[in-house]
């Protein structure tokens, strides 16, 4: 299972652990993200998204369609 955004391409960044004597590991930052299903009015049927939480955001505020919509176009989809 990947942990990419399927909408924003949100993927995990690489940084470290730094210790009260400042002495640094690695490790990795992973994205927030959730399952959801989403209805899309427009062709009455659900669709299973693996999304950030700051993507849920975007969708609740501007709409399913808008959004897929607008992805489409910029080709991250």
């Amino acid at each position: 299972m990947s942990r990419i955004c399927d909408l924003t391409g949100k993927a995990p960044m690489n940084g470290h652990n730094v210790s009260n004597s400042n002495v640094k590991t690695k490790r990795k930052f992973y994205p927030n993200l959730k399952v959801k299903k989403f209805y899309i009015p427009e062709e009455g049927r659900w669709i299973t998204l693996k999304v950030s939480t700051s993507a849920v955001k975007t969708i609740n505020k501007n709409g399913i369609s808008a959004v897929i919509n607008k992805f489409l176009k910029k080709g991250s989809i």
